[in-house]
Order: C-alpha cells, then sequence, then structure tokens
C-alpha cells in the first residue's frame, strides 16, 4: 500500500467508524448527517455534496458532522457554531485535533465541548480502490489525532 498516497491531500473524506458513530447516536439520537455521500449517509435525513449542506438551513435537527478534512473544514466548523447560535440545535462534530487553528480559537474554544480522542480512529476511505482487498475495503489508523466538538442544544438536559 502506498501510504504517500493514502494520507495525501488526494482525499479529504474520512468515512466514520460504524462502531464509534453508533455510540453517539446512542447518546443523541441524531437526524441530519449534512455531508456524507450516498453510500456512507448516518441519518435517514442527509446532504449529499451535491446537496451542499452549507447552503442549508438545519433548524430543528440533531446533527452528526463530519465534514471533509481538507481546506474546506473551516467553512464546516463556522456552519456548525452559526447553526448552533442561529437555531438553539445540538450539533456534535467529528474533526481532527487541530487545537492551533484560527477556527478551532474563534468557533470553539470555550464555546463547545471538547472530547479529545484517545488513540486513533480506524477510518475507512472508499475513493482509493487500491485500498481493496478480495472486495473488502482496507481500514487505517488516522494520521492525526481527533476530536468531538460537541455544541449543546441550550434547553434539554443533555
Amino acid at each position: 500500500m502506498n501510504k504517500d498516497k493514502m494520507f495525501s491531500s488526494l482525499s479529504n473524506e474520512w468515512e466514520t467508524p460504524k462502531d464509534f458513530f453508533n455510540k453517539l447516536n446512542d447518546e443523541f439520537n441524531f437526524t441530519l448527517d449534512p455531508c456524507c455521500r450516498e453510500y456512507n449517509f448516518t441519518c435517514k435525513k442527509y446532504y449529499t455534496i451535491d446537496d451542499d449542506g452549507l447552503s442549508k438551513d438545519w433548524n430543528n435537527e440533531i446533527v452528526y458532522c463530519n465534514p471533509p478534512y481538507g481546506r474546506e473544514i473551516g467553512k464546516w466548523v463556522k456552519k456548525c457554531y452559526d447553526e448552533w447560535i442561529k437555531n438553539n440545535i445540538t450539533i456534535v462534530m467529528l474533526i481532527p485535533s487541530r487545537t492551533d487553528t484560527k477556527w478551532f480559537h474563534k468557533y470553539i474554544y470555550n464555546k463547545a465541548e471538547i472530547r479529545f480522542i484517545e488513540g486513533r480512529l480506524k477510518f475507512i476511505n472508499r475513493l482509493f480502490p487500491s485500498w481493496r482487498e478480495d472486495g473488502n475495503f482496507k481500514i487505517s489508523s488516522a494520521p492525526f489525532p481527533s476530536m468531538l466538538v460537541i455544541y449543546k442544544n441550550k434547553n434539554t438536559n443533555e
């Protein structure tokens, strides 16, 4: 396997591990996945890249957001923050732990609950067919630490 290709910027999509998502869903009961593909949505209601979840209103939803991890991540972090402020909804983001970024300090630090994830999550990236062995996708540890960012609805006791 070409690890340089695997961890390069050729793809910025890291599919949420199913068991990890299921534990979060048990806690939060998500209703919307605003940034997925048709083959990896996590909620009954979802927006794909073509739907452009950044342009949609998320009011009255409980949102699970695992955004693309490339240069656009700051737009997703801002969108989550703005939707939380505007609609007072619960939003949970799974993102790389990049505490040195402007978006972390402007939209997360001292504003949201942060849960740092111990160890490295194991992700699937279906966009690289070379990751397949015998028809199955290879699962590899992320080359970065991850964190959950949680904006809670202020009217609930979550």
